[in-house]
């Protein structure tokens, strides 16, 4: 298990690699690891390129700071209410990346039109309802769309991925803007895609998941 320096520093770096890939404008999105009974989230209002280790804050799942000098990301709330209701999820990305988040602002989500949406966990991604940043509501609706998945839409808002690292959570979230991007391109072309069946879905995420345990 890594130790708090190691995931702070992974905290600033998987940050630093969504703002760079364009996922974050104006500071927005956030990311945390789960640590002991608890989170490291990075902070508000603080640049991403200027974030150090010892800016990230530690909070426990209601929110209480136990440690940072800073104040942590507005959205703590979705944070902590989606490892309340997720033990398998380590990590969580919240990114405004372009694609996700115009298909978010529609309240569209993804279908099943190509295999590595399995990646998110099952046969397509689903859009949240609603909500107001910071709030409550906003988890609870993150953590239906969540459910059984890795990866939802958040709607007028952007997207949220969770994965057993950060490094998996960030993968998982440029995947799925890589097929936002796809499948905004159909839709714009006046394409319908050809959707995956259930039975080749289940068949794919098996195979996805045996490749984890594999890897």
């Amino acid at each position: 298990m890594a130790d708090e320096a190691e995931l702070r520093g992974e905290v600033v770096r998987v940050a630093q690699a969504l703002d760079r890939a364009g996922f974050c404008p104006s500071k927005s999105g956030n990311v945390s690891v789960r640590w002991r009974d608890g989170l490291l989230i990075t902070p508000t209002g603080l640049p991403y390129a200027n974030m150090r280790p010892e800016d990230v804050v530690e909070l426990d799942l209601s929110g209480r700071q136990r440690a940072g000098g800073l104040d942590p990301s507005s959205e703590w709330p979705l944070h902590g209410g989606i490892y309340k209701a997720r033990p398998d999820a380590e990590a969580i990305v919240h990114a405004h990346s372009p694609m996700a988040t115009a298909l978010s602002c529609a309240r569209i989500g993804i279908p099943p039109f190509h295999y590595m949406i399995a990646i998110c966990g099952g046969p397509g991604i689903r859009c949240g309802q609603y909500a107001t940043f910071g709030t409550q509501q906003l988890a609870d609706n993150a953590v239906e769309a969540l459910w059984n998945r890795k990866a939802a839409l958040l709607a007028n808002h952007g997207m949220v991925a969770v994965g057993m690292t950060l490094e998996g959570a960030r993968v998982i979230a440029v995947e799925v803007e890589n097929l936002a991007n796809q499948y905004l391109a159909l839709l714009q072309a006046g394409i319908e895609p050809a959707i995956l069946g259930e039975a080749e879905m289940r068949r794919i995420v098996e195979k996805f998941e045996s490749y984890s345990k594999a890897g």
